[in-house]
């Protein structure tokens, strides 16, 4: 099991590292190549339609929580029904995701203050959403099935590769000088590549009957898994959302721009989650209390650690990084400090939370925990939409960052009453930690000057920055955590020698 763990978290983050590479390329050759507001417009459709998928993630979750059981008992009665189920669902999806699309494609050139032609606008919309269609009419259940049977390393290795290849392909075209919907309709032909084998494979590998017929619904709270996502998508792309419509698309490409680096720092912490919640939901299909509280344990800790330490260091980070990425973009100004630090704080809010959402979803308390996401949504709704006419940017990162921290704290609250048997106190242990450490991390390094201006410079700062934050984080830990600190070390020095 442990052998599974470590091969699904390392695939993961090596897609995901991947796919924030290419994430900066990418954006930085459509900035270059077609300027700032058709990287915004491109940022502003993706948005659009990525609001979408809040029902195949919300029904996704609950699928995959359904699958944990039958898979230990090896149920391939229960997983054909769970298959046929999930797959009706997706594929009223698909008819929705159509439906959205011809909406989108009248609507969004008369919400967003453009200088293009509603045809340019339509054709992109087009152009991006061919990929979204594949991935609801077929493969989100071969998908599903895999990570909760702790395969997901065979999907995460598929995306690598085809993220690669539409990484090679993009630039080639965009070389050649190709208009950006055929750079993005490539995409999403490459991008069909994923579903097909991951089809090819599951029908190999799994006895599942998609014909079978069944009663009784095999996957409870499908409904609520949908409702909670919605309210968790809403949070997620609220800001770009508020201000295609109440600012331009030169704001939004700003805001793409820091959004990229966070998003993708945050990718790397929810890469290691793929194979931790697959873990977690075999150990509480099993009943093992013990041992998912010990897990639980780590996983707060680790995750706290790592959450300040890299984020303290993006805080720091960015702005040397946007003004090397934006160098010679000159059509509206990036450097935006107060709204960088903000929006660092707001992801890095999110990624605390990541521990307590694991063990919800391993749990499968779908209903009972709806309410969170719902209120959090509603607030980065109310308060972005209140201060961005006063603040732009800066509005809509408070909006986030309000939302986020409610979030974070509802859900550490929640487990500790609910579902793991851990005293409030250890929680506000690891907050007491963590601010120490960011003082003390952002005052040793906030001043650190980088001695040139490009990309070689921005590394040597970045590498002593990140010695020194965890110089700081060890130390801190050494203080008030030196039991967990000796256990590690322990574990690290068996580790090397082998």
């Amino acid at each position: 099991m442990k052998n599974k763990l470590a091969k699904n978290t390392i695939s993961s983050l090596i897609y995901q590292v991947c796919s924030v590479i290419t994430g900066f390329i990418l954006p930085r050759l459509i900035l270059e190549n077609y300027g700032s507001n058709v990287n915004g417009i491109v940022a502003s459709v993706s948005q659009f339609l990525s609001v979408i998928t809040f029902l195949e993630l919300g029904v996704g979750a609950v699928v995959q929580s359904s699958l944990y059981k039958p898979l230990v008992e090896k149920d391939n009665v229960l997983i054909s029904k769970i298959a046929v189920s999930a797959n009706k669902f997706f594929r009223r999806i698909g008819e929705i995701l159509l439906f959205y699309v011809l909406v989108l494609l009248f609507a969004f050139p008369h919400l967003v203050k453009s200088e293009f032609s509603p045809l340019y606008t339509a054709t992109l919309i087009a152009s991006i959403s061919i990929s979204s269609f594949a991935q609801y009419f077929f493969g989100v259940f071969d998908r599903l099935l895999l990570t909760a049977d702790q395969k997901g390393y065979i999907q995460f290795n598929t995306q690598t590769l085809t993220l690669v290849a539409n990484t090679v392909a993009c630039f080639v075209l965009i070389k050649l000088g190709s208009s950006i919907q055929v750079v993005k309709l490539t995409t999403s032909l490459i991008f069909l590549i994923r579903p097909i084998f991951l089809r090819i494979y599951v029908n190999k590998h799994y006895p599942i009957d998609r014909k079978i017929k069944y009663v009784e619904e095999p996957v409870k709270q499908k409904w609520n898994g949908v409702s909670q996502h919605i309210a968790a998508m809403v949070l997620d792309h609220t800001d770009t959302i508020v201000l295609t419509l109440f600012s331009t698309l030169a704001t939004v490409s700003v805001y793409s721009v820091y959004h990229t680096v966070v998003y993708g720092v945050k990718c790397l912490f929810l890469a290691m989650t793929n194979g931790i919640q697959a873990f977690l939901g075999e150990l509480w299909a099993k009943g093992n209390k013990d041992e998912i509280k010990k897990a639980f344990e780590w996983t707060e800790w680790v995750f706290h650690n790592s959450v300040i330490l890299i984020f303290g260091c993006t805080a720091v980070l960015i702005l040397p990084f946007v003004k090397i990425y934006t160098n010679k973009i000159t059509d509206t100004n990036y450097i935006q400090p107060l709204f960088a630090y903000l929006i660092v704080a707001a992801h890095a809010s999110h990624c605390l939370r990541i521990p307590y959402n694991l063990i919800i979803r391993a749990a499968g308390k779908y209903k009972e925990t709806q309410w969170n996401y719902i209120v959090s949504a509603l607030l980065n709704i109310v308060v972005s939409i209140a201060t961005v006419k006063l603040w732009g940017l800066i509005g809509v990162a408070i909006g986030t960052l309000v939302a986020m921290l409610y979030q974070t704290v509802w859900m550490a609250f929640y487990n500790a009453r609910n579902l793991i048997d851990v005293n409030v106190k250890s929680f506000l242990k690891l907050i007491f930690v963590d601010i120490s450490i960011l003082a003390v991390g952002i005052c040793a390094t906030v001043f650190i000057p980088m001695i040139g201006t490009g990309y070689l410079a921005w590394t040597l700062l970045a590498v002593e920055v990140f010695c020194v934050w965890l110089f700081v984080t060890t130390v801190v830990n050494t203080l008030l955590y030196r039991d967990k600190c000796k256990i590690l070390l322990e574990y690290l020095k068996v580790k090397l020698r082998k």
